[in-house]
């Protein structure tokens, strides 16, 4: 079975393109221009570091 850190690398690429697409089709849908919410991809990014950083420190058995 997986761990939590090994499932979190490998939904990382997904979720970002997950991110990016829907930015960009909200840019194409004439809503908020992707100039201004780039940002919005490094945010997901961080926040899927932070929980593969927090799932490292937990012993196997422990894992959420």
């Amino acid at each position: 079975m997986p761990t939590n850190v090994s499932l979190l690398c490998a939904v990382r690429g997904p979720l970002m393109l997950i991110a990016l697409g829907t930015l960009m089709a909200i840019d194409h849908a004439g809503g908020m221009r992707f100039s201004r919410t780039w940002p919005v991809l490094i945010i997901v990014f961080g926040i899927l570091k932070l929980a593969e950083y927090l799932n490292v420190g937990q012993p196997s058995g422990q894992q959420q």
